[in-house]
């Protein structure tokens, strides 16, 4: 069986005194889509952040069985690791070509010449970029922003991709087929860590689940199981997801 793509043991993130994140165990295995959810200030983001090298923090990482030291975010891009942060962090006075082929300096620096081939990639996952190819990242509807912020950071190639809250202001429409993207990573080759406020979207899409409650995971699992977890249904995903539930057979 082969190594997990990323190990989080005892991970813990302080602010000053103020401990974020507390002892945090989580896996992600290759190919796997893992996400965690929780109520906002759970410590969310600040997870996502420190295991990408952002935040300082305590505890054990390793990505493939190798143990990493000292986070930073160049290692973590060095071995395979990309984030799409919450705000998605474009460059908007340039163009989508321009935001894609930055995504894909990393390999540049390292003498890989496949930045074409890499954004033609991108381009059969969103056509929408290739027909905006030219225009600036700030003149982009907030969906397509998001499909360019994952965009850039597949040209990078990587093998486990941090995604932070991908819906996050998005129309429903919209979010469906961003997350639809996000399923199919799989295919690539990509595991994914998603951060998420719309528990729902996210159990229905990941393969297993953490909940994260005042910085400590409360619950996990499959995510198939916690969509029917009386706690989860109960606490976020509301009366309707009741209803369904206990009308469905698997309840």
């Amino acid at each position: 069986m082969s190594q997990p793509v990323l190990e989080l043991h005892d991970f813990c993130v302080s602010y000053g005194t103020v401990e974020a994140v507390h002892r945090v165990e989580l896996v992600v295995q290759e190919g796997e889509i893992v996400t965690v959810i929780g109520p906002n200030g759970a410590g969310k983001t600040t997870l996502l952040c420190a295991a990408m090298g952002l935040l300082p923090s305590s505890g054990k990482l390793r990505l493939a069985g190798e143990p990493i030291g000292r986070i930073t975010v160049e290692a973590m891009v060095a071995r395979g690791v990309a984030l799409v942060p919450e705000k998605r962090e474009l460059f908007g006075e340039m163009s989508v070509q321009d935001n894609l082929l930055l995504g894909g300096f990393s390999r540049w620096r390292k003498g890989l010449r496949d930045q074409h081939e890499r954004m033609q990639e991108v381009f059969a996952i969103f056509p929408r970029l290739q027909e905006r190819c030219a225009q600036m990242a700030s003149t982009l509807s907030g969906g397509e922003r998001q499909m360019l912020a994952i965009g850039r950071a597949l040209m990078a190639r990587p093998r486990l991709l941090l995604l932070d809250e991908p819906s996050l202001g998005l129309a429903p429409l919209i979010v469906r087929e961003v997350l639809q993207v996000v399923a199919s990573l799989r295919k690539l080759g990509v595991s994914v860590l998603l951060v998420e406020q719309n528990a729902r979207a996210a159990l229905q899409l990941a393969d297993r689940a953490y909940v994260l409650e005042m910085g400590a995971v409360a619950l996990s699992g499959e995510a198939q199981a916690l969509l029917r977890d009386g706690r989860i249904i109960d606490t976020y995903l509301g009366i309707g997801a009741k209803r369904d539930a206990m009308a469905s057979p698997a309840a």
